[in-house]
């Protein structure tokens, strides 16, 4: 079952008890699905050599679209005060026969020879967001953001130029790195009915932080439904772009990284 279909299983299952939402809440958990579209490109250099700029779905046939679960959770302790926390993984892995020659990380991979690549992505976001202007159906803030990214990369030789498959001992490479990705912009909220809340953060930073200069943008619109006391249903679409120049030891090289995608998640609030 995927975390769409598990989301409409559970509201499905949930009594309809009808409550008026305001523009902030206490405290909210979100959990559900997310049609995520990473379109990724790659520069792995190495210590003799720059390396290629790789697309990895054209190049290495990784697939760009794919259904993830996410979890969030917000807490305002204080009435213009608000934290926030969201995670997600996603990975992919795919065989692709190479079109072109590739370098990655000083090792040559030949245009007709077969490899295999693997990408894996793991996202912690944390926010801030102080409400400065608060009404009785609208709230706006300025909001301080970090996402913190764990991603790893790796080719492998599965057949040269020949197509004879290769054994022990064969070209492997891979590059990791932890990429933080810093935003600062301001968050709204609107309840336009007692039932429905318009969601918007928007944020933009460039750093130099960590051997690591690069621009993140971000942003998310959504809307949610909250026809019960505790729960709603959420709608939205994110957008996070990084463009970021990497000189550490575990990788040294260029990513271009964007993600976007639609959620759809149940929300429990109080």
């Amino acid at each position: 079952m995927t975390g769409l279909s598990a989301v409409a299983a559970v509201l499905a299952a949930i009594p309809v008890a009808a409550a008026a939402v305001e523009p902030l809440d206490t405290f909210s958990v979100s959990i559900g699905g997310y049609v995520t579209r990473f379109d990724t490109r790659v520069r792995a250099d190495g210590e003799l050599f720059d390396g290629t700029t790789i697309d990895l779905s054209r190049d290495l046939g990784l697939d760009k679209d794919d259904t993830i679960g996410f979890l969030g959770v917000s807490w305002r302790p204080l009435a213009r005060h608000e934290v926030g926390l969201l995670y997600f993984k996603n990975g992919v892995e795919s065989e692709k026969r190479l079109e072109r020659d590739i370098v990655f990380e000083d090792h040559l991979y030949q245009a007709s020879a077969t490899v295999r690549g693997h990408y894996d992505v793991d996202a912690v976001e944390a926010y801030y967001t102080w409400w400065g202007f608060s009404e009785e159906n609208w709230a706006l803030g300025p909001r301080v953001g970090l996402t913190w990214y764990r991603i790893e990369l790796g080719v492998e030789l599965e057949a040269d130029v020949n197509g004879d498959p290769v054994g022990s001992g064969a070209l492997e490479d891979s590059v990791s790195a932890d990429l933080p990705a810093p935003t600062l912009g301001a968050a709204w909220r609107w309840t336009p009915a007692e039932d429905r809340r318009i969601v918007a953060d928007a944020g933009w930073f460039s750093t130099e932080i960590n051997d690591i200069d690069g621009s993140i943008t971000y942003a998310r619109a959504g809307v949610e439904w909250h026809p019960w006391a505790r729960f709603g249903v959420l709608v939205d679409y994110t957008l996070s772009n990084i463009d970021a120049r990497t000189e550490r030891d575990a990788f040294t090289g260029h990513l271009e990284m964007r993600n976007s995608g639609l959620r759809l998640g149940l929300l429990y609030r109080f």
